[in-house]
């Protein structure tokens, strides 16, 4: 065995030492051997090569992939953290009892049951049959801002439309000026912020009120009541001239020059406080607590042109349309009143052409479109946190309060101001509870643009600067947020500003 076993070694180390002369003498000729096994060929060869065994051991392939395994299983198993056991519960009892709640439900009045259901909503933190009962996981965290999908980078092969590049402009989510209102009301009936057209800010601030120049930054006392009077609106006049109109407790509406900070007069017509102020070029209205509305012509001596029983309750919102056509009323008594102006004369009728009743609550939020003269927004209060869009130039048809109603939008909060921006096709709502929020919403598609949500307290007043660029929100949190919510493109101003420049050309040579 020994001696077979070293003949068998000693051939294959000659076998070794052939096949290494083989290779020698094959190199040193002109057309190389091709060899399987050759090693040192710098063009990598077609022939498949027997690698060695790569199979790891089941330890180490457990050891490496031990923190890329799947975080999710192959279930559905409910997340107790995030499971309602009390809402599950109720809706149980609730599903047991239908018949006997439906069968009370319909002997109760329907003002009750819209009761019922805004205190339930407001309780639960939302309506309660569509809040989910398992939530089987945690929802998905939103992208990183500057995200984007690139599978619709991939099926996107046209070019962006001209509607959603305008669209994606830059808003703001915090102000750019805070102010400090201390003991601004917190009433929702009173109208206590204007901003002038030579860019004066008028605040009412309990029996003081107050005007703040934004173009120098200063602040100046108009004035103090007497006794126990306070403000309760305050309205400029259109016109370039310094005059401001102050509605107080007494019934009084008093005219101020606020140039020489003077008084120029007090006119009376009211028995209860005037809440509401509307200028038409020198007729002043004036809505107080009572229902009545009165105008005044500030130019004449007996001012009292006109006094109209308006509403049963107070009239907390009073706006003329920008052609002075116009005059809209809202109350607290949930109407919307209409009233046209008498050919020739700045005044309104004493009939309202239109009523609505629309509303389920106190229409204060009033604002007419300033590129459409004939159509108004309206919101309501609590119980109703609708905005309302209406068409004044429908004439009288048998259903005429569906003919004249434009679109109606569900804010779910209260509306407390309503704001159309002039530079672009959008307006802003200010609300109260639960948010209170200023929306920005475009139009006429009424989609949500932004949501501004620093203040702490709900958005009494709202007020636009003279140049349209910027949103003034007055809270009862006694701050006065600016945002700069419609700046212009600059190269949209300057394609306007040489379209105006080109116009007053044509308007030279043509004289």
């Amino acid at each position: 065995m020994e001696a077979s076993n070293l003949s068998v070694n000693i051939s294959l180390n000659s076998s070794k030492k052939v096949t290494g002369c083989s290779f020698a003498s094959s190199t040193s000729g002109k057309t190389p051997i091709k060899r399987s096994d050759c090693k040192t060929k710098k063009t990598p060869s077609k022939c498949t090569k027997k690698s060695p065994n790569k199979m790891p051991h089941v330890y180490t392939l457990l050891k490496k992939t031990k923190f890329q395994l799947p975080l999710t299983g192959d279930r559905f198993i409910p997340s107790r953290a995030t499971t309602n056991f009390e809402l599950s519960h109720f809706k149980i009892l609730q599903q047991q009892n239908a018949e006997q709640d439906r069968d009370r439900a319909d002997r109760t009045c329907p003002m009750k049951r819209e009761m019922q259901r805004l205190i339930g909503e407001n309780l639960h933190g939302g309506d309660i049959n569509n809040t989910r009962v398992l939530s089987y996981q945690i929802k998905a965290p939103a992208p990183s801002k500057g995200y984007q999908n690139p599978l619709k980078v991939l099926y996107s092969q046209t070019k962006t439309p001209a509607s959603v590049r305008g669209s994606t402009r830059y808003i703001p989510q915090s102000p750019y000026r805070i102010l400090d209102a201390p003991e601004i009301i917190n009433n929702y009936y009173l109208n206590l912020v204007d901003w002038s057209n030579n860019n004066i800010l008028a605040v009412a601030l309990d029996a003081n009120v107050y005007l703040w120049n934004a173009g120098t930054d200063t602040t100046e006392h108009l004035f103090e009541l007497e006794a126990n009077d306070y403000v309760c609106s305050v309205a400029w006049i259109q016109e370039e001239r310094p005059y401001l109109a102050v509605g107080t407790t007494k019934g009084n509406t008093e005219l101020w020059d606020c140039n020489s900070m003077k008084i120029m007069r007090v006119m009376n017509g009211h028995v209860a406080r005037v809440g509401s102020l509307s200028w038409n070029s020198h007729i002043l209205s004036s809505g107080c607590r009572s229902g009545k509305i009165v105008h005044h012509d500030i130019r004449e001596r007996d001012h009292l042109i006109a006094t109209i029983n308006a509403h049963a309750r107070e009239v907390c919102g009073l706006k003329w349309s920008p052609d002075g056509q116009y005059l809209a009323s809202g109350g607290n008594d949930d109407m919307l009143q209409i009233w046209s102006s008498i050919t020739g004369q700045r005044h309104s009728q004493t009939q309202p052409i239109y009523s609505f009743s629309h509303h389920q609550a106190a229409v204060k939020a009033l604002a007419w479109c300033p590129w459409q003269n004939n159509v108004l927004a309206s919101g309501g209060g609590t119980a109703d946190r609708t905005i309302r869009f209406w068409n004044c130039n429908v004439g009288k048809l048998p259903d005429l309060a569906i003919c004249s109603c434009l679109n109606t939008i569900d804010t779910k909060s209260q509306v407390c101001a309503l704001l159309w921006s002039t530079n672009y096709k959008e307006i802003v709502s200010g609300h109260g509870y639960a948010q209170n929020q200023l929306t920005i919403w475009k139009y006429p598609m009424m989609t949500k643009l932004a949501e501004l949500t620093r203040h702490t307290s709900r958005v009494l007043h709202l007020a636009m600067s003279p140049d349209g660029t910027t949103v003034l929100s007055a809270g009862a949190d006694e701050r006065i947020r600016l945002w700069k919510c419609f700046q212009m493109n600059p190269q949209k101003k300057k394609d306007c500003n040489d379209v105006k420049s080109v116009a007053s050309i044509l308007k030279q040579s043509i004289r």
